[in-house]
């Protein structure tokens, strides 16, 4: 691999760092021991944290130690919001929460090896210490003027919600975690989202303080933003998560491979472990056929395949080209078919009935003329079959897994219908 700093920069992945001369020697001399914090303020991390998860991964293979942090402490008070206090969740529900971002976490890291990674948790060094002891030996360190200055909480603080004392100390806590792993690992670098630079800062001043010649650095990915102005990592159904009880398997596919052309070189310098020949060819396909989508659908199956394994990419391909006449529908098992499903205009009826009037009834005509007009024109199929009589009726032993249809009208234009009935 070339110099990691170099690999990142080319990737798009710096966009703040605290002296990158000086990490890049830090590299040089390695291996440095790093670590990233995710906050388990929800029951799964989503696509904003797979790009630290995977900056994590870049790290590691080139020979460095990570330390991955799940917050069983900071995830009890939560970083400050851009307008409002969080809701507090109970400690059991934390809890439950950091186990099951931390399996999340492991499956991208190797934890085996000179470059083991380690999974930590800050609630073992916080659980144990007292409001006196806090104050004094970590308090002290920390002037306000510096903290109401973190953008976070400047913003808060002109804000008519205002900010809480429990919410303005999370800096603290955020600093005071990568003391003590530098302490009990000697790591010397973390990682974040440009998002959290005052926190990721508020680590390496406290570090400076209570150790002067100490060597520790900060490196922060930007955050990513799409051509079209909207959020990226939201869809018209929500936020796409890596847990697939949240964002079915599917639909994660779906997200890669409708990113916008404009978009896509840069999804795949941040997300793809594709070589820079391998990207760069992909970046010229994508200039030269457009249409073909190439780069997105190879980035739709790596990180799938990341997330969710080889055989859930296999099936959500298949299903994907079976919707559009490319492979057979009853072949997909009932899982699979409803998660491609619920991604179309939908409609649920309790009887079957005319072709013409399940097209009009999802939406695919304005109206059953319209309908009759495409079946006259050849343009109407159900299950991938095309129809040919304008009184056509669907008979039940058509619905697969006894429940569905896939109706498509021309090449395209998608929808279901589910039959509670029938």
């Amino acid at each position: 691999m070339t110099d990691i700093v170099d690999e990142l920069q080319w990737r798009g992945l710096i966009a703040l760092s605290t002296d990158e001369d000086a990490l890049r020697k830090a590299f040089a001399d390695g291996p440095v021991t790093f670590y990233c914090g995710f906050d388990p303020t929800a029951p799964s991390l989503h696509l904003g944290n797979l790009v630290q998860i995977l900056t994590m991964r870049r790290i590691q293979l080139a020979g460095n130690r990570p330390l991955g942090l799940v917050g069983g402490a900071t995830g009890l008070i939560g970083d400050p919001k851009p307008n409002s206090e969080r809701t507090l969740n109970a400690p059991e529900v934390v809890a439950g929460w950091v186990d099951r971002l931390r399996g999340q976490i492991e499956r991208f890291l190797d934890f085996e090896g000179p470059h083991a990674a380690t999974m930590v948790n800050n609630l073992d060094w916080t659980s144990g210490l007292s409001a006196i002891d806090f104050l004094r030996d970590v308090g002290k360190y920390f002037r306000v003027n510096k903290m109401i200055a973190k953008e976070a909480v400047s913003r808060r603080l002109n804000s008519d919600a205002g900010i809480s004392y429990t919410e303005f100390s999370y800096q603290i806590l955020q600093g005071m975690d990568f003391l003590e792993l530098n302490r009990r690992y000697g790591c010397t670098l973390q990682t974040g989202g440009s998002d959290q630079w005052g926190n990721l800062t508020a680590g390496t001043d406290l570090i400076h303080r209570v150790e002067p010649d100490a060597d520790v650095h900060a490196l922060a990915t930007p955050l990513i933003t799409k051509a079209d102005g909207t959020k990226f990592g939201k869809t018209e159904s929500g936020t796409v998560w890596l847990d697939p009880e949240k964002t079915t398997p599917y639909a994660f596919y779906q997200f890669w491979l409708n990113a916008d052309d404009r978009d896509i070189s840069k999804f795949l310098r941040i997300f793809s472990f594709r070589s820079r020949e391998e990207i760069e060819e992909l970046e010229k396909l994508t200039e030269e056929r457009p249409q073909a989508r190439a780069a997105q659908r190879a980035l739709a199956e790596e990180l799938t395949t990341l997330v969710h394994g080889a055989e859930q990419t296999a099936a959500v391909t298949a299903a994907s080209k079976a919707l559009f006449g490319q492979g057979e529908l009853t072949e997909l098992d009932a899982a699979t078919l409803a998660a491609a499903l619920s991604e179309l205009p939908h409609a649920r009826v309790a009887e079957l009935g005319l072709v013409t009037d399940l097209f009009a009834e999802v939406g695919l005509v304005a109206s059953k003329s319209a309908a009759r007009r495409t079946v006259k024109e050849g343009g109407a199929y159900v299950n991938n079959v095309k129809v040919t009589a304008e009184d056509a009726v669907v008979t039940a032993g058509e619905l697969l897994h006894g429940r569905w249809l896939v109706l498509r009208r021309g090449k395209k234009n998608l929808a279901a219908i589910e039959v509670t009935g029938a």
